[in-house]
């Protein structure tokens, strides 16, 4: 691996809003088991993605990836759409 090289983050997710400009919220779920019960339970995250061309609608499945912090809340820039909502 090469100095300075940093292993960045890569999540799938949904986008549930894209009112804003060039920002998506995408919503992250993720399975953990209970420490006491073990059960497993649904877990979810919102983030905020940086979208620069405004492709994403809402309910489209996206790849996001972390990036330096664009804003107080935005760090994370989008990769691909993988599946369109309008299929």
């Amino acid at each position: 691996m090469v100095e300075n090289e940093v292993k960045l983050r890569t999540i799938t997710g949904k986008v549930v809003s894209n009112k804003m400009d060039k920002t998506v919220t995408v919503l992250v779920e993720r399975v953990v088991k209970h420490p006491v019960y073990g059960k497993y339970i649904k877990r979810s995250t919102k983030l905020m993605a940086h979208d620069e061309q405004n492709v994403c609608q809402e309910g489209d499945l996206v790849s996001i990836t972390s990036c330096r912090p664009l804003s107080k809340h935005k760090a994370f820039k989008l990769v691909e759409v993988l599946e369109s909502a309008n299929r």
